[in-house]
């Protein structure tokens, strides 16, 4: 009984089920012709002279079929106990009209010789096709359920990724604001203090600055040596404030500058670095910047600054950014090890560090 038409089971590719209709009907077809062949044989038939007979009623049985799956189409929306019976039921139904056409080919085949009715062949013949076209029936709807489990499985892997996609945008917009109040904190500071020539200075370097950040895509990542790059245009403008104050290092193992980071994962570490440290610190503060490859394809970065006491160090882990960097490592490597620490670096100084599969 071979299934012909092409239909889809709810959401999900058309071609790709009618295929597998196809496919499954085809070879539905070939093994009753098959049995029906055997059993022929058996009964001391020739199944070569009674080949054309058995194409002929596989075929009418196979035009029942496509009635009955074309109805089972459309009604995909019941439950699969409503379909069973629906399938019972027009099994049920369509086996005496198999019977009746199996009944007029032989009197076609025999004419002018009469062929008399025979209730019990014709019971066995309804018996076998609704056993037949139920079978098929069950077939059809196990393939129909299967395709609408994998495409509810496309539609919920979508919608998370959708979720995803949006934690990390709602993450990557809290950063952005968090770091221009800040700058325009500090230049209002130094427009207060008469500093117009260092307060110009900054909002071109912010200028410049947010023009490069705002084209990046929150969803992006960059190499790791961009990410540094665009980090040294911030430190800049902090430079500019802090004057001879300031020092920065920079400590990148070449090969790590080629990992994949999401864009700008660096900032709030770094404005944390500057707020609650280099700002706290009198005298001389040296901000350093590293990263390096770990054994198992982990990339460790890390931001390290100095703390005025000891009770300052509490302060630095506290706040939204160094969150929102954890909760962004987490949603971009979903299965994998991700961290976000924070702790003391010796006398004086903390460092926050971040774990994360190395990528390129």
């Amino acid at each position: 009984m071979s299934i012909a038409f092409d239909h889809r089971p709810g959401p999900g590719p058309m071609s790709a089920f009618s295929r597998e209709v196809k496919i499954l009907g085809l070879s539905f077809a070939l093994v009753l012709f098959v049995i029906a062949s055997i059993v022929w044989g058996l009964a001391g038939i020739d199944p070569v002279e009674t080949a054309i007979p058995k194409l002929v009623g596989i075929l009418g049985d196979a035009l029942l079929a496509v009635t009955i799956t074309l109805v089972l189409w459309r009604i995909r929306h019941l439950s699969l106990g409503l379909k069973a019976l629906a399938a019972i039921a027009m099994s049920l139904a369509a086996a005496p009209v198999s019977a009746l056409i199996d009944w007029g080919f032989h009197a076609v085949c025999v004419y002018p010789e009469p062929v008399p009715f025979n209730p019990e062949y014709f019971a066995q013949v309804v018996v076998f096709t609704t056993s037949e076209l139920f079978g098929w029936s069950c077939l059809y709807l196990a393939l129909q359920y299967s395709a609408q489990v994998r495409a509810s499985e496309r539609h919920l892997a979508a919608v998370r990724q959708q979720a995803t996609e949006a934690q990390l945008r709602a993450l990557q917009y809290q950063v952005n604001p968090h770091f221009l109040f800040n700058t325009l904190n500090t230049i209002s500071g130094l427009i207060e203090e008469g500093e117009n020539r260092s307060a110009n200075e900054m909002v071109l370097g912010l200028a410049g600055f947010l023009r490069k950040t705002l084209a990046l895509d929150p969803l992006s990542d960059l190499p790791l040596g961009a990410e540094i790059a665009l980090q040294r245009d911030y430190l800049r403008i902090e430079e500019t404030r802090f004057s001879d104050r300031l020092s920065v290092r920079i400590d990148v193992a070449p090969a790590a500058q080629r990992a994949l980071v999401p864009a700008l994962l660096l900032q709030p570490l770094i404005e944390n670095a500057i707020r609650h440290g280099v700002a706290r610190t009198p005298g001389r503060a040296e901000l350093e910047i590293g990263a390096r490859i770990e054994p198992g394809e982990t990339l460790a970065i890390w931001v390290e600054n100095p703390v005025p006491e000891a009770g300052g160090a509490t302060a630095t882990g506290l706040g939204i950014g160094l969150r929102n960097v954890g909760e962004r490592l987490s949603a971009r490597h979903p299965g994998h090890a991700t961290s976000c620490a924070f702790g003391p670096a010796g006398p004086g100084r903390v460092r926050v560090e971040l774990r994360m599969p190395f990528r390129t």
